[in-house]
């Protein structure tokens, strides 16, 4: 099984560069409160460090 973790959007990306945006998208989050189950992989880390204050790991499985 492989790991995984859950990812909320708790920031709006209202008045954020496109970049931002972006990886937000990239992570499949749109909406505020909005939770995903994403593949625990280096790229996946590096996009949710990348937008801080918009994400947050709620847990880690695996």
């Amino acid at each position: 099984m492989a790991k995984t973790i859950v990812v909320k959007q708790i920031g709006s990306p209202i008045r954020r560069p496109q970049k931002q945006r972006a990886t937000l998208i990239g992570l499949g989050l749109n909406k505020m409160h909005k939770t995903r189950e994403l593949e625990d992989t280096p790229s996946v880390r590096g996009m949710v460090e990348s937008i801080p204050h918009m994400v947050e790991i709620i847990e880690e499985k695996g």
